[in-house]
């Protein structure tokens, strides 16, 4: 039987082959959007939170360093510095806003605070040609950016000039063309700066020389390579949701190991309306994979029965799907073949550094239910997460790489803890059937209007008021629905849908009429900004 390599070995067959830079966070709301430009540029990159970046720097062994934003102020005691080595290293830099300003502070210049800040729009001119700007920006030429500032550098460290102003930062964009040091103290990363993705593409591409071979297509075959280096002859199992995530970390291990994996599809009752039967028919139509269907949903309502914290709801059912897993384990380890030793499951990216706390608050609670620190020692098996390099959009990219059909390509993201996080308070069976069916009208009159692969996600919740209204001549005491439809690349941020009134009006008046229990419903038209929680 060959050796069994651990994921960190796994992590290293993947990425160890490409160019690589490193993201330090000082702990910005929009880091993730950093690295999402560098991968869309085609190069790998990983996020670092400031703490670690010592070690990661070492371990990654990158040729190009981003710095990013973050809430501190550089002229506070105590406040984030980024390594020194990297500033020694002698490798491109680029420092974006406080990374600006730490990189000043750091090489011998300064920052004040008390000056006219910058909050969102701002415009830039260019006084000065860059590396940074080559194919992009010219002198004299004005742009438009996105500032989010107080702190402004008051005085650039020696070797460096300015490149670009704006009326309330002098040294907007700076850099040591020397050195291949470059900063900006607005934020490129994010969609308000329209070039910014082009800037960060140049930098790593064409400023740095790292090259853009970070495609689905090469991290196919070399993921494949790495989960039968780490897997060896061992069994897998691995719990299938029915989302895109675990169904295509089930294809592309099945294409690793064949038909040593098993999948498990958990129903925990929580699900939508058919849910269960339809991951279940098109699994089995369209890939010849071991799949054991398993109805908990008894199991599971009954520990949920009287919990109204989400956490505490988060935390069940994780339990739970950890103990149904080693249940079937057992099973199938019945054939005489042997047990599984291993547990996949569709990690991303976001879930690994999201569950990661930053500065010891709650970030480390937004991925409670997902086992990405690891399974419990009684298991005796070790998890396999393939796709834990990867951003959303990426997983849909390799999934139409390995030929899934677009029906698991385009599903809409839904929660592993299913309906129990859209039905704030406790869970309960007639109120999951109130929104499971108010949630089904609300989807099949979006995809009716034409509209379901232009929404990122959609779906409702039924919240914890009654209201009285009147149908027809009696009065009710129902419950109130709330819609949610937002538009988004991966999650990390998201903005409303902008529904015509007609699409909005049918699905409300479909619901009224067809769902009792529900007698007023609204549209949530709030933005998500990185790193929220919703509807929990």
């Amino acid at each position: 039987m060959p050796a069994q390599h651990s994921p960190n070995d796994a992590h290293a067959a993947i990425v160890g082959g490409h160019d690589k830079a490193l993201i330090v966070d000082f702990g910005s709301q929009v880091t993730q959007l950093i690295a999402r430009r560098v991968r869309e540029a085609g190069v790998y990159c990983e996020i670092a939170p400031f703490q670690s970046a010592d070690k990661a720097f070492d371990e990654l062994k990158p040729k190009a360093v981003i710095l990013s934003g973050g809430p501190c102020s550089v002229t506070e005691a105590g406040s984030p510095r980024a390594p020194e080595k990297i500033f020694a290293s002698g490798l491109p830099i680029l420092s974006i806003c406080y990374g600006q300003q730490t990189t000043a502070v750091q090489l011998g210049g300064a920052v004040e605070g008390g000056h006219a800040a910058e909050f969102g729009r701002a415009d830039i001119e260019i006084v000065e040609t860059s590396a940074l700007f080559e194919g992009l920006w010219n002198v004299g030429e004005r742009h438009p950016v996105w500032m989010s500032h107080g702190d402004r550098v008051t005085k650039l460290p020696a070797g460096f000039s300015v490149k670009a102003v704006s009326e309330n930062a002098p040294f907007a964009v700076a850099s040591d063309e020397k050195r291949k040091i470059f900063t900006t103290m607005f934020h490129p990363e994010v969609v308000h700066t329209p070039d910014g993705g082009k800037l960060i593409a140049n930098f790593v591409r064409n400023v740095a020389g790292l090259k853009p071979d970070w495609t689905m297509a090469a991290f196919r075959g070399e993921a494949v390579r790495a989960i039968r280096a780490q897997v060896g002859e061992g069994r897998v199992l691995c719990g299938l949701s029915g989302g895109v995530d675990s169904a295509v970390a089930a294809v592309l291990i099945h294409e690793a190991i064949g038909e040593n994996l098993t999948c498990v599809f958990v129903d925990h009752g929580m699900l939508r309306m058919g849910e269960a039967e339809e991951v279940v028919r098109l699994f089995r139509d369209h890939y010849n994979i071991p799949l054991v269907h398993v109805d908990a949903s008894e199991t599971f309502l009954g520990e949920l029965d009287g919990v109204a914290d989400p956490e505490g709801k988060r935390k069940i059912i994780g339990k739970l799907f950890i103990d149904v897993f080693e249940a079937e384990a057992k099973k199938i380890a019945s054939d005489g073949k042997g047990a599984p030793a291993f547990l996949a499951q569709g990690t991303l990216y976001p879930d690994v550094i999201e569950s990661v706390s930053f500065t010891g608050g709650p970030s480390v609670t937004i991925k409670s239910h997902h086992n990405v620190g690891g399974l419990p020692a009684r298991m005796n098996m070790k998890l396999v997460e393939p796709l834990r390099e990867l951003f959303k959009d990426e997983v849909r990219a390799l999934g139409r790489e390995l030929g899934l059909p677009d029906v698991f390509v385009g599903r809409h993201p839904f929660p592993g803890p299913g309906l129990a996080i859209r039905l704030p308070g406790g869970v309960t069976r007639e109120k999951l059937e109130i929104l499971r069916r108010a949630d089904a009208v609300y989807l099949d009159e979006i995809r009716k209007a034409g509209l379901y692969d232009k929404i990122w996600q959609a779906f409702a919740v039924l919240l914890p008021v009654r209201t009285v209204g009147v149908m027809g001549d009696g009065r009710t005491y129902d419950f109130v629905c709330a819609l949610r439809a937002v538009t988004s690349v991966d999650g990390m941020t998201a903005d409303f849908f902008p529904f015509d009134m007609n699409t909005l009006g049918r699905a409300a008046t479909r619901i009224i009429n067809e769902v009792k229990g529900i007698n007023r419903v609204v549209y949530d038209v709030t933005s998500k900004p990185p790193g929220t929680i919703e509807w929990e």
